[in-house]
């Protein structure tokens, strides 16, 4: 019987798509099967040289630095048609790869398309100033220009937003870029090559990479010729990173973990609650930095919403992700359920109470496969409170003051996300300036935009994506001084 291929991703390096130059190849898995389904090359140090010198090249051709700002967005316009054409089938690829639902891949392919519409429309709009300087005889003005060469490092779990937000606006900006995509479910981000590629996009403006720390990861957030990282991923790796980055002195945004909380107070609406809460804990399967995994319930309203709550949770549907019928696919790695059953022991072993799920779904055959779960915790030192659990697991807890609900909104080395319920807008002003986060969702939660900054304090990281701003964030100052006297310059030993 002759053995099955299984198809096979190259580097898109330059234009071209290639091997690795080490020739080292590495499975991707099917998590709703647990059975490779596809391979891809690997990036090896010379790989990562070649991308950087090609996007450093492409900054002085004519081909992309002589376009115009307005040529630039066009070209954007271009690719964000593509991305809505092929949002299906870029969808089901990145479900097959990652294990999200079709119905998010899919429709966040689509999405994202206006991140690139948004800075394609602002990449004409990069404005310089004229100073009104306090020197006699002096024109001075400023001008943006394009920082430099950028390394965007992608993780696979929401990939096709988390690209959109670094590479819509450094292009818009003029950049040339570096796409690092995971080493775990890269294939999606390698399908979104083809379409830069038809897009029209000179040769050297993106290329994609991908692979392991030792060929890829290390060797390009190191190397001298990068000028600007966007990072995505977890606080450890990111530690790596911001020491590799002092061999290039890159400007740096990292966008990091989460552990967000959710504060519920005695007169919030009980369905929205429910719903924000169920969203933010178990939409992506927990896969997410911002879910809202804390949940912090005020005493009188606790009984109610924890019922709700289980009820809730028990018609929720797990099953294959391509099946539309699915609410929670299975999660991307073996390792995350192995990470979430050693926590879940910590936090049954320190008093916590398991109220529903807590177990693989062997029914359902070798897929990463992992119950929705809620632990009921009776103090602020359980484990699951504190640790980024990355599946869909949700610690619930009660408080009862204001005061009291802020200080355990608080207690995390986090600060990404946060979300309040309450019917009192006094109240909801109040409380969401007090959390220690880079987003407030009120009354709402897991909403983004790309006019909306994301980003982090504390152990979330630092820099903002998206937004207006971000286009600034992809560019450096040049200042000019002219001298509009028709005096010689002054004797610079003779002071005035």
């Amino acid at each position: 019987m002759s053995k099955i291929s299984l198809p096979h991703y190259l580097l898109f390096i330059d234009g071209e798509w290639v091997e690795g130059a080490a020739g080292k190849v590495m499975p991707t898995v099917n998590p709703a099967t647990g059975e490779p389904w596809a391979s891809f090359a690997c990036a090896a140090p010379e790989d990562v040289d070649r991308a950087v010198k090609a996007a450093r090249r492409v900054l002085s051709e004519p081909a992309w630095s002589g376009l115009s700002a307005t040529a630039r967005g066009q070209l954007m316009h271009k690719l964000a048609d593509l991305l809505e054409e092929h949002a299906q089938v870029l969808g089901a690829v990145e479900t097959t790869d990652s294990g999200k639902l079709a119905a998010e891949t899919q429709s966040q392919a689509k999405y994202v398309a206006n991140y690139y519409r948004y800075y394609a429309g602002l990449a004409d709009k990069i404005e310089g100033q004229t100073l009104p300087i306090d020197k006699p005889d002096m024109h001075v003005f400023t001008k943006p220009e394009p920082i430099g060469v950028v390394a965007a490092v992608v993780p696979w779990n929401a990939q096709m937003f988390l690209t959109a937000t670094k590479l819509a606006p450094a292009l818009a900006a003029g950049c040339s870029v570096i796409i690092k995509a995971s080493e775990l479910a890269p294939v999606a981000i390698l399908e979104f090559a083809k379409l830069i590629e038809k897009a029209g996009f000179p040769k050297g403006v993106v290329s994609v990479i991908t692979g392991d720390a030792e060929g890829c990861a290390i060797p390009l957030t190191s190397h001298p010729d990068i000028d600007r990282l966007a990072f995505t991923g977890g606080p450890e790796t990111a530690k790596h990173v911001v020491r590799n980055t002092a061999n290039n002195f890159a400007v740096t945004s990292l966008e990091l973990g989460g552990k967000s909380p959710i504060l519920v107070f005695n007169d919030a609406d009980l369905e929205s609650a429910t719903n924000g809460i169920i969203a933010g804990n178990f939409g992506a399967s927990g896969q997410s930095c911002v879910a809202g995994s804390r949940v912090y319930v005020q005493r009188d309203l606790y009984p109610a919403l924890r019922d709700r709550l289980l009820e809730r949770t028990a018609q929720i549907r797990v099953g294959d992700p391509l099946d539309p019928q699915s609410h929670i696919g299975p999660l991307c790695t073996l390792a995350q359920i192995e990470g979430i059953e050693k926590a879940l022991a910590n936090s049954i072993q320190q008093g916590a109470k398991l109220l529903t799920g807590g177990r693989r779904l062997n029914a359902l055959g070798s897929g990463f496969y992992f119950e929705p779960t809620i632990v009921e915790c009776p103090h602020a030192e359980i484990d699951t409170l504190h640790v980024e659990m990355f599946g869909p697991v949700m610690s619930i807890a009660c408080f009862d003051t204001e005061e009291e609900a802020i200080a355990l909104a608080n207690d995390s080395e986090f600060g990404l996300g946060s979300g309040l319920f309450t019917e009192n807008l006094a109240k909801a002003l109040r409380v969401s300036q007090q959390i220690q986060s880079g987003i407030c969702w009120v009354n709402t939660y897991r909403a983004v935009s790309y006019m909306a900054p994301f980003g982090g304090v504390n152990q979330s990281g630092y820099g903002r994506e998206a937004g207006i701003q971000a286009i600034q964030d992809y560019t450096r100052v040049r200042t000019t001084w002219i001298s509009t006297s028709s005096e010689p310059m002054s004797n610079p030993f003779i002071m005035r």
